[in-house]
């Protein structure tokens, strides 16, 4: 774009580049460049709720979800007819997103300097959001996959299904290793190999599982957009494989998700066309520190999360369709996306099957670190509305967290894992 659309990112709009105005009733307030207030640190590393002390607006069920259906997803409506114990409970609204300096002085150069080359790949974006003012739905889900984070944390996770008779069980514990290189301080654009996301994790229950583990790294070549290799305990080796990715169930969740479904949508976008529809306000989890504060026997209620630990807020999102590229498949041939407009990461996804007809609904947890300051958004609310299922991927409650200093490149490959000394 010209510098003159990307002067806007130092007037009417945030660094980010969502709209720095409140909305006309004051229901959704200006952005003014603070994170949430600053906040005692839990035991496990992750902030307290800055918010505690706030009660609910009002609340939105099954019984008066009418009033309110142009602000409500298509899924969440769905919850509200199958599960009447399910609702929304509405918070004043707080636009806690914020990120370092340098995030904001990358994102202004990559406004003019981005772009999308013929193939879908990013060209000539570091360490910010690579298209602020998006033009298309393919610059927008980049938004998404290249959202700020931590360049280098550690952190523990649990993996929770629940079972169509209303139970859940942990799946899976894991120790986590995440690093961004494409958010390190001391990187640009030249000297970065492609490589946004990388990811090491090791379970450590259910016994039976304990060991296994698995290396990704992502880059945004749609070409090699995935490595990863697993080690597997029974075969006591470290094997490539190709098929983590996309539509395969995700084993670590037991399958009841799928890998491109977590942390929203986790992976190339190669598969799919996506149409920009617009932006619109939207009832959305904001600022769920309490949820993740909450131990996990009572964060979960029968058939869903417990809508007394979830807090909602409404939201300026961006909508984008996506639907199965031309000579791709993928079992979710339609998937509606709503991306929230001051972090650009998703925040809900309504998926279809291939009638047609509404199949899953996703929700992702952010929750505010105003000490660096960053928005986590990973935790993510997989439901299986035809099923009756869910799959709550990497919740962290009573997990620890810390951000520590970047690991070497080699850390994050197959060898290295092997050489770890693996059970």
């Amino acid at each position: 774009m010209s510098a003159e659309e990307a002067a806007k990112l130092k007037t009417t709009l945030t660094p980010l580049g969502a709209e720095k105005a409140g909305n006309a009733d004051g229901s959704i307030p200006a952005w003014d460049g603070k994170s949430a207030p600053q906040v005692a640190k839990l035991n496990t590393g992750h902030s307290a709720d800055p918010y505690a002390a706030e009660k609910p607006l009002f609340f939105i069920d099954a019984n008066n979800s009418g009033q309110y259906v142009d602000k409500l997803s298509q899924g969440t409506i769905e919850l509200m007819k199958k599960y009447p114990s399910f609702r929304v409970d509405v918070y004043p609204t707080h636009r806690t997103a914020a990120a370092p300096r340098y995030v904001y002085e990358n994102t202004y150069t990559n406004a003019t300097r981005a772009s999308l080359g013929e193939d879908g790949e990013v060209k000539n974006a570091f360490g910010g959001v690579p298209f602020p003012i998006p033009k298309s739905g393919e610059e927008v889900i980049w938004n998404h996959i290249l959202h700020p984070r931590i360049s280098s944390s550690e952190f523990g996770l649990k993996n929770v299904v629940g079972s169509s008779n209303g139970r859940w069980t942990i799946a899976t514990r894991a120790e986590n290793n995440n690093q961004s290189p494409y958010y390190a301080r001391s990187g640009n654009a030249e000297k970065w190999s492609g490589d946004y996301l990388l990811a090491r994790f090791v379970n450590t229950d259910p016994p039976f599982k304990a060991g296994e583990a698995l290396v990704i790294r992502d880059n945004v070549s749609l070409v090699n957009s995935r490595q990863a290799w697993q080690y597997l305990v029974g075969q006591r080796r470290v094997r490539r494989a190709p098929t983590v990715a996309y539509d395969t169930p995700d084993f670590v969740a037991s399958g009841a998700n799928y890998f491109d479904e977590v942390i929203g949508f986790y992976g190339s976008p190669d598969r799919y066309s996506w149409k920009l529809l617009g932006k619109k306000e939207m009832y959305i989890p904001y600022n769920t520190n309490g949820f993740q504060a909450t131990p996990m026997d009572d964060a979960l209620v029968p058939f869903h999360f417990n809508p007394d630990k979830v807090r909602w807020e409404l939201h300026r999102v961006w909508v984008v369709e996506a639907t199965v590229a031309a000579g791709k498949r993928h079992v979710l041939p339609k998937r509606t996306f709503y991306f929230d407009e001051d972090t650009w990461a998703v925040s809900m996804i309504d998926g279809y099957d291939a009638e047609g007809k509404l199949w899953r609904s996703s929700y992702v947890m952010p929750t505010v670190e105003p000490d660096y300051p960053i928005v986590i958004a990973d935790t993510t609310f997989v439901y299986d509305l035809q099923a009756k299922t869910f799959s709550c991927v990497q919740c962290f409650n009573e997990e620890y967290f810390r951000v520590v200093d970047d690991k070497p490149n080699s850390f994050f490959t197959g060898a290295s894992m092997g050489a770890s000394g693996l059970r």
